[in-house]
């Protein structure tokens, strides 16, 4: 019977160090984004991860909670019809011109360095959508410094600091 009960224990053991190395490490980090002085409606502005194919991996945040005004986000949508998140945790409000949203996002540690992008999709209605807003390599010198947006877009820059 102790043996049996040391194997079970010692598979138990295993099986738990297994687990807890499946579970990515991931730092929080407040993401500050200061908008241009545009005219016009608040933007809706999805935060995502984009893999070193330009491919999107995840949806880091939204700004904008009415889910009806997500299909402006053209490709965003496209990639959250096919891989649906709950974004209930991840969602806040719209941000308009000259406005400044802070926000806190997650990223895994092992995207650092590894060729990620963080991309800002935005889209405000009756303006131009801008599919990249703006495109900030996911680097451990980008996400301490501020990354400025481009002439024409919305977004004028933002900042990332460590939560």
């Amino acid at each position: 019977m102790r043996k049996l009960t040391a194997i079970i224990l010692l598979s138990l053991a295993f099986t738990m160090a297994g687990a807890t190395r499946s579970f990515a490490q991931t730092t929080k980090y407040k993401c500050m984004i200061q908008m241009t002085n545009y005219m016009g409606e608040g933007a809706y502005i999805a935060i995502s991860l984009i893999d070193s194919k330009g491919a999107y991996d995840k949806t880091l945040y939204i700004l904008g909670s009415d889910k009806k005004w997500y299909k402006t986000l053209k490709e965003w949508n496209k990639f959250n019809k096919e891989n649906p998140t709950n974004l209930s945790a991840i969602t806040g409000a719209s941000v308009t011109g000259g406005d400044r949203s802070v926000n806190v996002i997650e990223i895994e540690n092992s995207k650092i360095n590894a060729g990620y992008k963080i991309r800002f999709e935005a889209a405000v209605e009756d303006q131009e959508y801008k599919v990249k807003d703006i495109e900030i390599p996911l680097t451990t010198e980008a996400l301490s410094a501020k990354s400025e947006g481009s002439e024409k877009g919305y977004i004028r820059y933002v900042r990332f600091s460590a939560n």
